[in-house]
């Protein structure tokens, strides 16, 4: 998948995700969350490890980013940044919407979209799931695992 990013309208977010994926943060989780129809959900290191499981969606980079709300609609596509309750708990989680989420619009930060790889998108989000510990249905039932994440100039993306 390829993704471009917003930092006209989310430069704090941006940055975080950046530095992360240029330091290899990224590299080696997993998508841990699946709601179908609605989004999947990636970003955290706690993913890294298959013993952590119970405590996978509760990691993060050890810092916080504060929220920037904007006007761009969180539709199918749309990368964005999970958090807790607390609008400025965001660290490294994010996730990318399966369909329009027009409900999260001003709510969570969104800040890129899918330029290539929507293929891969669907399959990630039609991936077989199960209840998770709180009950949800979304939890895959083989991991999908994140090779790498690479920033890249725009004009190097056929």
């Amino acid at each position: 998948m390829v993704v471009e990013f917003w930092p006209e309208v989310a430069p704090l977010t941006v940055a975080n995700f950046k530095k992360l994926a240029s330091s290899g943060f990224y590299d080696g989780t997993a998508f841990h969350r699946i709601v179908k129809g609605f989004m999947i959900q990636g970003g955290d290191p706690l993913t890294k490890d298959p013993d952590a499981e119970e405590r996978w969606g509760t990691g993060g980079p050890g810092h916080k980013v504060k929220a920037e709300f904007n006007e761009k609609p969180h539709v199918r596509g749309v990368l964005s940044m999970a958090r807790s309750q607390n609008p400025d708990s965001a660290g490294s989680q994010f996730f990318i919407c399966l369909a329009d989420a027009r409900f999260l619009d001003r709510q969570y930060t969104a800040f890129g979209k899918l330029m290539l790889g929507d293929d891969v998108l669907a399959k990630i989000g039609d991936s077989p799931t199960a209840s998770n510990n709180s009950g949800e249905r979304s939890k895959p039932l083989a991991r999908i695992g994140v090779e790498s994440v690479k920033i890249v100039p725009a004009d190097s993306v056929k």
